[in-house]
């Protein structure tokens, strides 16, 4: 293995919190070999499977292992301690989750007798695992994401060579040292960790690899899969996610989700509330408290019990989204709070009277920054958050069954959500996007049985 190590460094203050390997692709590939050794030599049963996940998710639930982690996360990726403490308790879940699709992933029975052919016969399939996975996850949530990823590849019986982000590796070695000792026998997780250039590529490349996971941005995605080959391919990317609020809807409430939902983690997630459409007559009471409670939130230290918001994963990210902000205010955008940096962290932001041509609106924000515009009527409204090339999930507060079945209907997203939030997910829901959003649905059932290889058997007379 590589002798070579890299840092890892808080976003907040630029503090050593963490020291790992830097591998390269020699060691990707026994990590690979070593995975297919362990399909091939000593596979999972199902009972086995659910086992193993059913002690991880115990042991993630246990309160001091749980804290640990939590610290570790607001560590390396400045995510405010008590959101990582909620990022904890979901993997829980994920888990959990993970231990129903290991009991009840099964194949199907096949009507072969249907056909006069068939008669006397008797189908079903199977469902085989598709062999090693190879897994790509991002920063933002470094143990909920990569809980995404390991359990259902443990309940499909899929042996994991897991890439995590290279600002955030630490959560997910503790989460494989866990994962040890619930009992994931050798070689049937290995955590490779180093550059998207070097490891990553070295994954995606790697001829042994039969199913590649990956969540993080778009362009990254999707140029990953035109490099991937023959692999499956499964692909959860970004959104500029809109909400629409009409007036019969309880605008209040709206504003006070939103006030988090855009702004937890600083805004870095792919279903971060971006874009509000508001019908006109409730727009400004709507706006006065949205900035009102935005206002309040507090931006600090994500070790401070207190804070709300903390720093973006590099200055890049922020000096970019900084950008953005001032882009749209030169455009006509008006900053209803924040909009400035103070002490090296970006306030907070809410901008009204945003048009659809702005970045901050057209594009992925990845930021605190949230987009808020007047419309006249839904027909409007709907056209509005339906014009993107995104299409991950989508919200709308209405009191009206019809409009928000036309909603349904009409909003072409993976995710439609009413009198809620888009950035709204239950862990073992079915979530995913349409368009360049992805191409899968994530969510322990659904991303287990997408990691298995579906055999027909056929029982001749």
């Amino acid at each position: 293995m590589s002798s070579a190590t890299v840092l890892v460094r808080s976003p907040f203050d630029g503090q050593v919190v963490g020291e790992v390997a830097a591998h390269g692709p020699g060691d990707v590939d026994r990590a690979v070999s070593a995975a297919q050794a362990a399909l091939d030599g000593c596979p999972l049963p199902p009972w086995e499977r659910a086992e193993v996940l059913e002690r991880a998710a115990r042991l993630l639930a246990d309160p001091g292992r749980s804290e640990a982690l939590a610290r570790t996360i607001a560590a390396e990726s400045a995510k405010p301690l008590k959101t990582a403490r909620v990022e904890a308790r979901r993997a829980v879940t994920t888990f959990t989750a993970g231990v129903s699709a290991a009991r009840t992933l099964t194949g199907d029975m096949v009507p072969i007798d249907a056909a006069e052919i068939g008669q006397g016969r008797l189908a079903f399939t199977l469902r085989l695992p598709i062999g090693v996975v190879g897994a790509i996850t991002p920063f933002n949530f470094p143990l909920n994401l990569v809980a995404h990823k390991l359990a259902p590849a443990i309940a499909a019986g899929c042996p994991v060579v897991l890439k995590p982000a290279s600002q955030t590796p630490l959560t997910a070695l503790a989460l494989a040292d866990l994962l040890a000792e619930a009992g994931l026998p050798d070689g049937h997780l290995a955590v490779v960790t180093g550059s998207g250039a070097t490891v990553g590529s070295a994954l995606v490349e790697h001829p042994g690899v039969a199913y590649l996971t990956f969540t993080g941005s778009g362009e990254v995605g999707w140029d990953l899969r035109a490099r991937a080959g023959r692999k499956k391919v499964a692909l959860e990317l970004g959104n500029n996610s809109p909400v629409v609020i009409e007036a019969d809807g309880d605008w209040q409430r709206a504003a006070r989700t939103i006030s988090v939902a855009g702004f937890a983690h600083a805004g870095q997630s792919c279903v971060s509330t971006q874009r509000v459409y508001v019908h006109r007559s409730v727009a400004g009471p709507f706006c006065d408290l949205l900035g009102e409670l935005v206002a309040a939130l507090v931006v600090g230290d994500p070790m401070d019990e207190a804070t709300d918001v903390s720093a973006l994963i590099t200055t890049g990210d922020r000096d970019r989204v900084k950008a953005w902000v001032d882009e749209a205010v030169a455009g006509g955008a008006t900053v209803v709070t924040g909009g400035d940096v103070v002490d090296g962290l970006l306030r907070p932001t809410v901008l009204a009277d945003v048009t659809p041509d702005m970045r901050v609106c057209r594009d992925e924000v990845f930021g605190p920054v949230v987009a808020v515009a007047a419309y006249d009527d839904i027909d409007e409204a709907l056209r509005l958050a339906d014009d993107t090339r995104y299409g991950l999930q989508a919200g709308i507060f209405t009191a009206s069954l019809p409009v928000a079945l036309a909603a349904a209907r009409r909003l072409n997203f993976g995710t439609v959500l009413v009198n809620e939030v888009p950035t709204w997910r239950a862990d073992q829901m079915p979530y995913g996007g349409v368009r360049s959003s992805g191409n899968t649905k994530e969510g322990p059932l659904w991303a287990a049985r997408e990691m298995t290889d579906e055999r027909l058997i056929v029982l001749g007379p």
